[in-house]
């Protein structure tokens, strides 16, 4: 049932649903609702609605493009908005994802605290209706491309990024910073309540997990698939003896994924308040007074408290694969430093990369081994095209994010002693 108006559960507002409901509502419903949260001094309004236009993107709700004048227009207050509604009437599929934006809402009213340490587009107002799953977010417009702020980079093309490794930095930086502020104790007491430490959201799947067997039945579709198609792949991923070490080794760790599980829950001092999906494309990138690169994140969907290992993987899985080749371990000792300096204490960083092991093996056995299917829906002619880099394959951001990422994950596993952390989780279940 298509919604309108709905009373939101914080602020007690009357909130808009959809775009042609923020438009009846107009400027005295935004003035009205910059002015509870804050944002707008009481004896300040919403002049004018210059623009509201919706426009594509996401897998969730509808976006807004909003532009407005202010009656007394002042430094701070930003004439271009961006609205994200949690509903698509119109889309049961991005519909049916509409709780996603509950977490988001909260914590965007977290994020006005003026010493939150991470850069996040300034909200001027946001709230919920739990029930109906019924959300709006306003917030400012990143000005990307203009006055200092990059353009923004779309995920899985880092090739056509200027020094990728420095934008991981950045990214890894304010990753560690906030999990390291929340660890200090030093952000609201409200993320304890609103966003407390949930096991569940570490599964990640929503349906029941895969068997050994149909995990080995998936990595022999995946060697059936890499003989079809090799030359879109590293060929350490495709070789006889990793696909052999492979079916050996995969359903050995799916056996053990309840365990995993248990690890990745045990260590109190790697559970912190992350953003869980920090790719390139949900981030911005400017240049500081010292022409130091700096990052600001979106999309704070599903935030919550999780295993920094969760939040790692989120920013790296769509890198390229030198990054994890060459500087994994200088990005982990960067999140380990970033992380104490901001608050949070020390980590081992051995104790840090056996979580990262464990995470990437338990995500990618439930997920990217199901990637070869997906690839050829969205690339079918991949028989003709010449690598990885073919425009049949990159002008679909779901191929080619499928096909990167699964290379990622399997690339990892190859390169890392997995039999080693097959052992440990084998010694933690028969542990008293």
């Amino acid at each position: 049932m298509k919604i309108d108006w709905i009373r939101g559960d914080r602020l007690g507002l009357d909130i808009p649903a959809h775009a042609a409901a923020l438009m009846e509502g107009g400027e005295a419903f935004l003035t009205r609702a910059f002015q509870l949260t804050g944002v707008l001094a009481a004896d300040n309004r919403i002049k004018t609605i210059t623009e509201c236009r919706e426009i594509e993107g996401g897998s969730t709700g509808r976006k807004v493009l909003l532009s407005v004048e202010y009656e007394t227009p002042l430094p701070h207050l930003h004439r271009d908005l961006f609205v994200k509604f949690s509903r698509d009437f119109d889309n049961d599929h991005r519909d049916a994802a509409k709780v996603q934006m509950e977490l988001e809402v909260l914590f965007a009213l977290l994020s006005r605290d003026p010493g939150f340490p991470v850069a996040v587009p300034i909200c001027y107002f946001s709230d919920f209706h739990h029930e109906s799953g019924t959300g709006i977010l306003i917030t400012q417009r990143i000005p990307y491309d203009q006055n200092g702020v990059e353009p923004q980079y779309p995920k899985c093309l880092d090739y056509e990024m200027p020094d990728p490794l420095g934008h991981y930095r950045a990214l890894i930086t304010a990753l560690a910073r906030l999990a390291g502020t929340h660890k200090a104790g030093k952000l609201a007491d409200t993320v304890e309540t609103y966003f407390p430490f949930e096991p569940e959201k570490l599964s990640v799947s929503q349906r029941a997990p895969y068997t050994p067997e149909q995990i080995l039945r998936r990595v022999r579709q995946y060697a059936e698939f890499s003989h079809a198609y090799p030359q879109i792949l590293p060929e350490p991923i495709r070789s006889d003896a990793f696909l052999e070490r492979l079916a050996e080794e995969a359903p050995r760790f799916q056996k053990l994924e309840s365990v995993a599980k248990q690890i990745l829950q045990s260590s109190p001092e790697l559970i912190a308040l992350c953003h869980w999906n920090a790719h390139v494309d949900n981030a911005w990138f400017w240049r500081d007074e010292k022409e130091q690169l700096q990052c600001g994140l979106i999309d704070w969907g599903n935030v919550c408290q999780m295993n920094v290992a969760m939040a790692i993987w989120g920013c790296l899985s769509a890198a390229e694969l030198n990054i994890w080749h060459d500087h994994l371990d200088e990005l982990l000792t960067l999140f380990v430093d970033e992380f104490h300096q901001a608050g949070g204490e020390k980590i081992i960083l051995g104790e840090l990369k056996r979580h990262l092991k464990i995470y990437v093996g338990m995500m990618g056995l439930a997920w990217m081994l199901d990637a070869p299917k997906l690839i050829l829906l969205h690339a079918p002619e991949l028989a003709v095209a010449k690598d990885r880099l073919d425009e049949r394959i990159q002008s679909s951001e779901r191929a080619r994010s499928q096909l990167l990422i699964m290379s990622v994950f399997l690339s990892f596993w190859h390169s890392q002693d997995m039999q080693e952390i097959i052992d440990f989780m084998e010694s933690f279940h028969e542990s008293p």
